[in-house]
């Protein structure tokens, strides 16, 4: 299939961010009917509908909704590179890209102490999650977990282990599955076979309900509406603050997180600060961010 053109995808993406052609054209400069075309050749493209148009009012079908996911990820990394191409490689910034929901729930509530460490280095964080290429993304460093094949030629320095376990407001806890409503995530969609293999448990009798991204599993737990398999690394905060429990601990998945880079991490000193500090608090999985 060819691909869109880059135009169709860019007023769809400012269309469906705004919910409204006529806002899109504001922030575009263009007119309304521009942006209305783009999208009717784009879905005609594609044969697939993106908007249901009601009343003067359009909204997201299934399919929008997933293309968006998309598309904002696409040119919000994009935008980082323009910018960070037109200043340079700088030793001051720390360009880092990590998986949305690592970044979301662990790092960003931890990156004030890095800041506080070392006040003179920007990170520029891009959240972005599986393959990664580091030089056209013009990335320094990348935190993943090993789900994936790197190149050979990748540089890596593991930064912790991979602990997963259910997680659940504190009124759902019980030493039993049955009739529980089980979150699965389709980003992550065996970890709850794998942690059932692993803790010799069985989820005879519960429920399934299914969500798109492992965050959204984390959110719908804190708001009580089932059981989240989730990483330890990504709920601290909550078990912390008691928002959420574990009932059954945590297991190792066998699966880790790295850091990759183009260069040997520690002979670069901006990516080894970053290094040597997240490493030390992914081991220091007690405490709330300091």
């Amino acid at each position: 299939m060819k691909l869109p053109a880059l135009t169709a995808l860019r007023y769809f993406d400012v269309a469906a961010q705004t919910q409204s052609f006529v806002r899109a054209a504001e922030q575009l400069n263009v007119t309304h009917g521009a942006v209305s075309r783009q999208v009717r050749l784009l879905e005609e493209q594609l044969g697939i509908p993106l908007f249901e148009r009601r009343n003067r009012a359009i909204f997201l079908t299934g399919a929008g909704r997933e293309l968006l996911a998309t598309t904002q990820s696409i040119f919000d990394q994009l935008q980082g590179t323009l910018h960070r191409l037109q200043q340079g490689s700088r030793d001051d910034v720390l360009v880092l890209s990590c998986e949305p929901t690592l970044a979301m729930k662990w790092l960003i509530p931890r990156l004030p102490a890095f800041h506080a460490e070392h006040p003179d280095l920007q990170v520029q964080l891009v959240a972005a999650g599986g393959p990664v290429d580091l030089v056209r993304g013009g990335i320094d460093l990348a935190l993943r977990r090993d789900d994936f094949r790197w190149d050979d030629g990748v540089h890596t320095l593991k930064v912790c282990d991979e602990t997963v376990g259910p997680v659940c407001r504190p009124a759902l806890a019980s030493a039993s599955l049955d009739g529980q409503h089980l979150l699965h995530s389709a980003s992550r969609p065996s970890a709850w076979s794998t942690w059932l293999r692993l803790s010799g448990q069985s989820d005879a009798g519960s429920l399934r309900a299914d969500y798109q991204h492992f965050y959204l599993c984390i959110q719908a737990a804190t708001a009580g509406l089932g059981i989240a398999m989730a990483s330890r690394l990504m709920v601290e905060d909550e078990l912390a603050s008691g928002q959420l429990q574990a009932p059954y601990g945590f297991i190792a998945d066998g699966s880790a997180y790295h850091l990759l880079c183009t260069q040997p991490i520690m002979a670069v000193d901006k990516c080894r600060h970053f290094a040597e500090w997240v490493i030390a608090q992914a081991a220091d999985r007690t405490t709330s961010p300091r």
